[in-house]
């Protein structure tokens, strides 16, 4: 389907190469400050074009308010958002009109549907997130009235890694450079491997960190709606996302129960805290008011610009070469992605969890 969250829910719709994009969302709390040019500000970040590391297709990504904000305020009713494309390159992909490329939803797609719109992909586009980014922008705002953060940064390229926690990191500094990495050593590494990639006419992926601060305990729902699951779900409708992991995640199973166990403890102000934060900031699906952090990994961009082997829609070997323009490596555009869709799964929660207290 084409809808996400359950009282916080969006609606996108449009394709790559169609007149725009856009989002309808529903359920939006009246009276929230919303200003416009955080939206924007948050476009910005995701659009194409905007450092030598993305593809250099020109997108403006400006967006447009229909309905649900008036005053500067969003009025409850259902608010409608729309960008307009502008600067599809359509004839880059009539190669592929019959060609299935590898790793790509074309022939998915046409065994679901019958057809395809083999234009960029189509709905399958990438460029359907900005859609996502423009409410996840207005969740943001709904969430800062209530002392909620939600940050991310490339914390791996290819097998170069940030060598720290995210605890360890000035996070002031994820806009400091192109690949949106708070450390500014690794950060140049990183940049140095995807230049090397786009040489190659080849593409890298790696790993993207998320952190919400300021959550406070007691959101999420205790059995099919964990958070970590909705927050897993999220991350996983993400174009070229293959994996998700929070709290210790993966590395945690190399852990003794004795290790890996969070003791409570209540601090100076009476607040109660965790020794370590092994769960994550999520126990039994629930937050329980510390950190939330997590990881997301991003295959390479399916699309490289080698000769490969496939087949056509009639299923005829055929070599398929990738034309246009495209990611060497998407990391840098999807921070701004993971931040709206951790925004949005946030905001669901805290209006669900107003609904679960008399």
């Amino acid at each position: 389907m084409n809808s996400f969250g359950t009282l916080f829910r969006i609606t996108t719709f449009g394709e790559s190469h169609g007149p725009g994009i856009g989002v309808v969302i529903d359920g939006c709390p009246a009276g929230i400050a919303v200003e416009v040019a955080a939206i924007q500000q948050a476009l910005d970040r995701r659009r194409p074009g905007q450092s030598e590391l993305t593809t250099p297709r020109s997108e403006a990504d400006q967006v447009e308010v229909l309905s649900g904000i008036f005053g500067g305020q969003t009025t409850g009713t259902p608010i409608g958002l729309f960008i307009r494309n502008q600067d599809q390159a359509s004839h880059d992909y009539s190669h592929i009109e019959h060609a299935y490329r590898p790793s790509h939803a074309d022939y998915t797609y046409d065994q679901k549907y019958g057809r395809r719109d083999y234009r960029g992909g189509g709905r399958s586009s990438a460029r359907e997130t900005a859609a996502r980014v423009a409410a996840g922008a207005i969740a943001a705002q709904f969430l800062a009235q209530h002392g909620i953060t939600a940050l991310s940064y490339v914390s791996q390229v290819g097998a170069v890694a940030v060598p720290v926690g995210y605890e360890q990191l000035d996070l002031s500094l994820i806009e400091s450079n192109m690949v949106r990495c708070p450390h500014p050593e690794t950060a140049e590494q990183m940049t140095t491997l995807i230049r090397q990639t786009r040489d190659r006419q080849d593409t890298v992926g790696g790993l993207v960190t998320g952190v919400v601060l300021g959550v406070p305990a007691g959101l999420g729902e205790p059995v099919f709606d964990k958070l970590h699951a909705e927050l897993g779900k999220a991350m996983l409708s993400i174009n070229a996302v293959k994996g998700f992991e929070y709290g210790s995640g993966f590395a945690g199973t190399l852990l003794f129960g004795s290790e890996h166990n969070d003791a409570f403890y209540t601090d100076e102000q009476g607040a109660v805290r965790t020794r370590t934060n092994h769960s994550g900031g999520i126990q039994g699906g629930i937050s329980n008011g510390q950190d939330i952090y997590f990881r997301v990994a991003f295959k390479p961009v399916a699309t490289i610009l080698q000769p490969q082997p496939t087949i056509n829609d009639q299923g005829e070997a055929i070599t398929l070469a990738g034309k246009g323009r495209h990611d060497p490596c998407v990391l840098p555009r999807a921070v701004p992605i993971v931040d709206a869709m951790t925004n949005l799964v946030v905001a669901d929660m805290l209006l669900r969890a107003r609904a679960n207290k008399a």
